[in-house]
């Protein structure tokens, strides 16, 4: 994934959780990634075959390495070394990083999820980790949100971490700056994106917009 350098933030989209019209996304996906930075893209889909995910993958990928976008494929490392991703990002049921790293090489991007645990976090680290990611901070609706983080953990892993962190939960345009300020590397999103009153396109640039601002 790129570098977040010198901690600024970036921005880190991940995918609707469901892509019924897979043409229709790539193209809005297009339009979003032509809008402005975006650092990552996560291929995120909950109860769907492993051939409509690989589909899906080989629809994403060219749109995203055309824009400079790293893609990683969420909780499946065995997916995402069948469909060429860049990197895969793991829930804390989904394997670890040392079995990642050795499937999927020493250049892949792995992620792991660290909920609101300082624990959690240094244990990925010290597993080869390329980055940790806290949350949710907010309400959100994509999922089921069990665990609560406060920007604070943000702050305590940007002073004594160089790895780089990702704030996930209900981020949107108009709550992040918190975020920012207390040391995220990358802002993971999907509906302030995806469900932007303006489009995607739109989302993206509000979501640039406010983390310039912060």
């Amino acid at each position: 994934m790129p570098d977040a350098p010198d901690r600024d933030c970036r921005l880190y989209l991940i995918t609707p959780p469901a892509l019924p019209d897979l043409p229709a996304f790539a193209d809005r996906l297009a339009r979003a990634l032509d809008a402005g930075d975006v650092a990552a893209l996560q291929i995120r889909l909950k109860d769907v075959a492993d051939d409509a995910i690989l589909r899906a993958a080989a629809a994403i990928l060219p749109i995203a390495q055309a824009a400079g976008v790293a893609v990683l494929m969420n909780d499946r490392m065995d997916l995402a070394k069948r469909a060429g991703c860049d990197g895969v990002h793991l829930g804390q049921g989904d394997g670890d990083p040392l079995a990642a790293r050795k499937l999927l090489g020493a250049e892949a991007t792995i992620g792991v999820t660290c909920h609101a645990s300082r624990h959690l976090a240094m244990e990925a680290g010290e597993n080869g980790a390329d980055y940790v990611a806290f949350g949710a901070f907010f309400p959100t609706t994509t999922k089921d949100a069990q665990h609560h983080a406060d920007p604070e953990i943000l702050e305590w892993w940007s002073e004594m971490f160089e790895l780089p962190c990702v704030a996930i939960g209900g981020i949107t345009a108009g709550n992040c700056a918190p975020l920012v300020r207390a040391g995220a590397n990358f802002l993971a999103v999907v509906g302030a994106v995806w469900n932007h009153p303006e489009g995607p396109a739109a989302g993206v640039r509000a979501m640039n917009a406010a983390i310039a601002s912060a």
